[in-house]
C-alpha cells in the first residue's frame, strides 16, 4: 500500500529535514539567549538593527522572512523593555521605522561570543559542505 503513496512517505520529503533543522539549530541557541531574555527570533532582529541601526517593519520582514502579524507583537515586546523604538516615517505615515536603543545595542557585547560558542560546538559538516548548505538555502529563500 505505501508504494502507491511513495510522495507522502516523510524520508521523501525535503521539508522535513529542513524543518527538523532548523528545530535542532534553535534548540541550540537556548542556553546562550536564555539568560538574557531573549528567543531566537528577537536575536535575529538584534542581528539586523546592530548591522542597520534603523530600518522600516516592511525591510525587516523581507530580510528575516516573517511577516508583519509575527514582527509586530515581537517589536512591541521590544520596545515595552526598551531594546527598540517604533516611530512613524515622516515621508509616508503608513511606514513604521525601527530604531535600536542604547539598551539594545548593549546586548551586542553580551551577545558577540554566541557564534563563536556554537561554532566550538561543533558540527558534522565540514567547512566546505556548511558553505554549500548556506549557499543552497538561500538559492531556495531568494525563489
Amino acid at each position: 500500500m505505501a508504494q502507491e503513496y511513495e510522495q507522502l512517505l516523510l524520508k521523501n520529503q525535503l521539508c522535513f529535514p529542513l524543518y527538523a533543522c532548523g528545530r535542532k539549530i534553535v534548540a541550540s541557541y537556548t542556553p546562550y539567549l536564555k539568560p538574557l531574555g531573549l528567543t531566537y527570533t528577537q536575536y535575529v532582529v538584534f542581528m539586523v538593527l546592530w548591522e542597520k541601526e534603523s530600518v522600516n517593519v516592511g525591510q525587516l520582514g523581507s530580510i528575516l522572512h516573517l511577516d508583519a502579524g509575527t514582527l509586530t507583537p515581537l517589536l512591541k515586546h521590544l520596545e515595552k523593555d526598551g531594546y527598540i523604538t517604533r516611530t512613524r516615517s515622516k515621508e509616508d505615515e503608513r511606514v513604521t521605522l525601527i530604531s535600536i536603543t542604547d539598551k539594545g545595542n548593549a546586548l551586542k557585547e553580551k551577545c558577540k561570543d554566541i557564534p563563536g560558542k556554537l561554532a566550538a560546538e561543533g558540527s558534522s559538516l565540514t567547512q566546505k559542505e556548511a558553505a554549500e548548505l548556506y549557499r543552497l538555502l538561500y538559492k531556495y529563500l531568494s525563489e
